[in-house]
């Protein structure tokens, strides 16, 4: 197979571990360890036997979710943050951070500690992005801290999070930045967006072009209980902005998408030379399991716009990016990674490569 494939990041828990979790109170109670390896351990196990080239630890270990794993638990923070508000009708909050300094309670770094123990196939990581992050600081302000500061503060520990990894041989860091569409959302005139922009690329410009080649950013519209927080915002005000982060790498939810083909439109008229896509071939909150045939028409479609050399196949979200949702099973995400294997190279075989 020459097309790379990748998974996102997280896989749904196993119920007893979800079951222990909920009988401790707490997701980060000593007496979980055992379990949390247990699930990491079955998680790699899985993903091998889909065939995948590369894999996660399934995000088993981060404590909460994929979002705010890296703060939860901090005595400086609320439970008041910012809030997404999702089609289900259901809404997600931030941490609020209450005072400085902004210090990571821990790194993902641990968690690829634990899935390498168990494989001997390359491993990827996924962070948060900065801009996510920077909406834990309060709009008014806090008294002896101001945002530069907290900015300053948030870029180190980001900073020191993706060269912890890259330091441990990750085959990729991704960085989440599911809050890209959603800025859009919120702030129509795109200044909200341009900013996260700008932000992620301080962060990313601390890094050589090679690190950065091992880099990438994901955008999805969110994935949680089945149900999205910003599908309904046009791909067209996201990728122009999306292509200017000074990253090598692009996972792009797309298999969920209405008009595929319109937005291959966009990424082949935005992407810079230097980027490869990784293009979402199956659907994480649709609950039907795609073919591989499936698969591989979608990728033969992705590549009339996207050269080869500069194409892949992926999923569109996590599985679970938030721990508590088990509206899909473990079963199922497996299957629609192993779908994605094969049906990517059933691509390759119908292309040639």
């Amino acid at each position: 197979m020459i097309l790379p494939t990748e998974p996102i990041g997280s896989i749904p828990r196993p119920t007893e571990l979800l079951s222990a979790i909920e009988q401790a109170g707490s997701d980060d109670h000593p007496s979980l360890q055992g379990r949390y390896e247990a699930a990491v351990r079955d998680t790699v196990m899985q993903f091998e036997a889909t065939g995948s080239p590369v894999l996660t630890d399934g995000e088993q270990r981060k404590y909460h979710n994929f979002w705010t794993y890296c703060v939860h638990g901090l005595r400086n923070t609320a439970p008041d943050g910012f809030a997404i508000p999702f089609a289900a009708g259901h809404t997600r909050r931030m941490p609020r951070l209450t005072a400085g300094p902004f210090r990571y309670k821990r790194y993902a770094d641990a968690f690829m500690d634990v899935a390498m123990k168990y494989t001997t196939l390359p491993v990827k990581q996924a962070v948060i992005s900065p801009s996510a992050l920077s909406l834990m600081y309060p709009a008014d302000g806090l008294p002896g801290y101001s945002r530069e500061e907290f900015i300053d503060d948030l870029l180190r520990e980001h900073e020191t999070e993706v060269r912890r990894c890259l330091q441990k041989g990750a085959h990729k860091v991704q960085i989440d930045f599911t809050e890209g569409r959603l800025a859009m959302k919120i702030d129509p005139s795109g200044m909200l967006l341009g900013s996260f922009i700008d932000l992620n690329n301080l962060a990313l410009s601390r890094f050589s072009q090679a690190d950065r080649q091992r880099i990438g950013v994901h955008t999805c519209p969110g994935g949680d209980r089945d149900s999205t927080h910003s599908a309904d915002v046009d791909y067209e005000e996201l990728l122009p902005s999306l292509f200017e982060l000074k990253a090598g790498n692009f996972y792009v939810a797309l298999a969920g998408e209405r008009d595929r083909v319109k937005v291959l439109k966009i990424i082949r008229r935005y992407r810079k030379p230097d980027q490869r896509i990784f293009v979402g071939v199956v659907a994480p909150i649709d609950p039907r399991i795609e073919t591989p045939e499936e698969v591989r028409d979608r990728v033969l479609e992705a590549a009339d716009y996207i050269p080869l050399a500069h194409l892949g196949t992926t999923d569109d979200c996590g599985f679970s990016p938030f721990c508590d949702d088990t509206s899909t099973s473990r079963e199922t995400a497996f299957a629609k990674i192993r779908a994605r294997v094969v049906g990517t190279a059933l691509a390759c075989a119908a292309l040639g490569v």
